[in-house]
């Protein structure tokens, strides 16, 4: 199984998405996600990043020190960083057996 589908079904627990799009295509949709759980539903954006186990210092540090970037991307990035360090350990450790 490839690393993108790995990551998809990762974010298909958190977000409906089509298990068919690009890694790219992937964010864009996240972004947009993002952008409206910071606006419209604050509690839900806290419960997606506790269960996927983004780091909040790390999360609260690249709020404050990133330019160019929306809030919603930057939430983005780093949701997406942490899902592929899963499919990352997963795979260190399922080829281990």
């Amino acid at each position: 199984m490839s690393d993108t589908t790995q990551l998809l079904q990762l974010v298909a627990k958190h977000f409906e998405v089509p298990n068919n799009i690009t890694e790219s295509h992937l964010r864009e949709v996240l972004v947009k996600t993002f952008e409206y759980l910071v606006e419209d539903d604050f509690q839900k954006l806290l419960q997606v990043l506790y269960r996927a186990d983004v780091d909040q210092y790390k999360l609260k540090d690249l709020l404050e020190n990133t330019e160019g970037k929306t809030t919603a991307e930057i939430i983005a990035d780093a949701y997406i960083e942490r899902q592929k360090a899963k499919v990352a350990t997963w795979k260190k450790y399922s080829s281990q057996s």
